[in-house]
């Protein structure tokens, strides 16, 4: 077999049709959100399973940040300018709703008998959960204007 068969024949025309997002810190922001994955995923999935029926809210809030980031790492790895619109737009969805929990669970706290991955904007997880998106949008951003130029 020579060196132009296999994967290098294929990447020209992947790479014409979906642009890389995961490159240079790109690849730090997947790991980041790969690493929320687990631990939102892993919480909530244990408490819904063994104690939902004491603190069903925030719960089912840890269940619904698993699905955000997974949701985000996956379009950051398929990569292409329709999956990062998607990225951008939960990014954004995902920052208001650490905003509006953060919040909830400071005027509130009587509402939260247990944490949720964004109770206190994410101070159990040291804050990653506010910076994340910020960072991931600014990320993906700039990846859009890369992929106008």
């Amino acid at each position: 077999m020579g060196r132009g068969t296999g994967t290098a024949s294929t990447t020209p025309a992947a790479s014409a049709g979906r642009k890389r997002l995961v490159s240079g810190p790109g690849l730090l922001l997947v790991w980041l959100y790969g690493v929320m994955v687990v631990g939102a995923v892993s919480r909530s999935a244990f408490q819904i399973s063994t104690e939902f029926d004491r603190a069903p809210l925030p719960y089912s809030l840890s269940a619904v940040a698993a699905l955000a980031y997974a949701f985000i790492t996956y379009s950051l790895v398929r990569g292409g300018e329709r999956a990062r619109k998607a990225a951008l737009v939960c990014c954004a969805a995902e920052l208001a709703g650490v905003l509006a929990v953060g919040t909830w669970t400071l005027v509130r706290p009587e509402a939260f008998p247990d944490t949720t991955v964004w109770s206190q904007f994410g101070m159990g997880y040291l804050f990653i959960p506010v910076i994340l998106p910020i960072t991931g949008m600014l990320w993906l951003r700039g990846r859009g204007a890369a992929t106008t130029r």
